[in-house]
């Protein structure tokens, strides 16, 4: 089945010159002394924020320096079509960048930065499916001060195709579902997954499919189950196996989800962990890690953190790379995301890998280990919040499936995220819901159904004066 079609539009090569006063005032800072960032928009898309780098008013911006990428957005072809309608505001779709002095954040509930100016960059996505297209590279001058003089920003915008594999599982991953590739509205069955649990208790605490209205005068004799639990989850994996039955990938969980001492939370200084296994010499041979705890403070969420362990012949270890590592809402949930070309994660093709290389003669490519596997965008996967019914859709890059088990591993990462949701609930959670929440049937019996363009001409990007 073919892939998805999908565009990544890359804002990136981002610097900022701002001309010097003649005879500078005493009490005056320099701008160029303060820090600049920018707010980077795009229509019905998550603002993203980036720090500019300021560089002297006589520098020219090298054109061989390696692309540094400070904003990505992710267009399906859906997006596209909705970015491609007609507006009676502007013939194309615009990305705007404002760009401000100071300090990001706010003061007082006040924004600490100065606005200097915008940048709006009109976008012409017709075919960008298929062929990378650049529509802004250089510079541009903005903010004119009283004098007339500009400062310019600096910046590359241009879109590439990402074609991607899309997977849906049927059900909730401890209800052993099937998981369907989608493309467009065909739906055809690829994997199966198989949920186990290793520790007795759990098998009285795991499931969150929705129960019948007749059934629920059980749920009171969880209560002693419930009292006997030891505020450990431990022991549950999940298994992919391909349409002929076979295991082509695994996630096991290998250190228990435990509250830590005095507290009702699986901490950060004490997270549980998953091992992702693949298949490979007549065993199971660790793939990746991924730690999970629950995060504390102004916003409740689950933190997480996966890193690509390297594949050792020798027997000995060697340290991993962290591809991913961030927070999503517990009650909203989010997407757990591998991208390593947004935020300034790309790497130059000449780079070389921050750990020793498992291959040290760097034969077949491994020296660049473990970025000659893994680069720009590789997999995305949406995790409800607690209280949700969660069938997670993974995307994974095209570049980076060549065999049924690299898109197994990725559905089974997408699988152990999404049950440590449940594994790292707090037990307050389940006090205040109810041996119902204890017993993880939340996000199965309580679903919740979710319910400045500017007119432009020439296809030049155009600079608006800030206020």
């Amino acid at each position: 089945m073919d892939p998805c079609p999908f565009v990544q539009l890359l804002v990136g090569n981002l610097a900022l010159k701002i001309p010097v006063a003649s005879k500078p005032a005493r009490s005056v800072v320099h701008p160029s002394s303060s820090p600049c960032f920018c707010k980077i928009s795009l229509q019905n898309f998550p603002l993203q924020t980036s720090i500019v780098p300021l560089i002297p008013p006589e520098s020219q911006f090298p054109d061989g320096q390696a692309q540094t990428i400070s904003a990505s957005f992710h267009l399906s072809k859906t997006d596209l079509e909705k970015l491609a309608a007609k507006s009676i505001f502007a013939a194309k779709p615009c990305l705007t960048i404002a760009i401000y002095t100071g300090r990001s954040g706010t003061t007082c509930g006040v924004n600490s930065g100065k606005l200097l100016g915008r940048v709006l960059v009109p976008l012409g996505l017709e075919g960008t499916e298929s062929r990378s297209c650049v529509f802004y590279n250089g510079w541009i001058s903005i903010g004119k001060n009283a004098k007339g003089s500009s400062a310019h920003l600096h910046l590359n915008v241009r879109a590439e195709p990402d074609p991607r594999f899309v997977f849906q599982f049927d059900g909730e991953p401890e209800c052993s579902p099937q998981v369907f590739q989608i493309q467009g509205n065909i739906r055809q069955p690829v994997f199966s997954c198989n949920f186990c649990f290793r520790n007795s208790r759990d098998r009285h605490q795991r499931s969150r499919s929705p129960v019948p209205e007749s059934g629920r005068g059980w749920l009171g004799s969880l209560g002693s189950d419930k009292e006997r639990s030891s505020k450990e989850r431990k022991g549950w994996s999940i298994t992919v196996h391909d349409l002929s039955g076979s295991p082509v990938a695994a996630a096991s969980m290998v250190t228990p989800f435990v509250a830590s001492p005095g507290t009702d939370r699986v901490s950060r200084s004490n997270p549980g962990a998953w091992l992702i296994l693949r298949p490979g010499d007549g065993t199971w041979k660790p793939w990746g890690r991924l730690e999970a705890w629950r995060e504390r403070g102004g916003s409740d969420g689950l933190g997480y953190r996966f890193e690509l362990l390297p594949d050792t012949n020798d027997g000995m270890s060697a340290a991993g790379i962290v591809l991913a590592e961030s927070t999503m809402s517990t009650n909203k949930g989010g997407k757990f995301v591998i991208d390593m070309s947004a935020n300034g994660k790309s790497t130059p093709a000449n780079s070389c890998s921050p750990v020793v290389s498992p291959k040290s003669s760097g034969d077949f490519g491994y020296g660049l280990w473990p970025y000659c596997m893994y680069r720009g965008f590789v997999m995305s996967s949406r995790v409800e919040g607690e209280g949700k019914c969660s069938k997670p859709t993974v995307e994974v890059s095209v570049q980076h499936v060549t065999c049924t088990e690299d898109a197994a591993a990725f559905v089974a990462l997408a699988a152990a995220i999404d049950l440590s949701m449940d594994a790292c609930r707090s037990d307050d959670d389940s006090d205040l819901h109810g041996t119902f929440l204890e017993s993880s049937h939340a996000r199965g019996f309580s679903k919740l159904v979710a319910v400045g363009n500017q007119v432009h001409q020439g296809g030049r990007p155009t600079a608006v004066r800030g206020r």
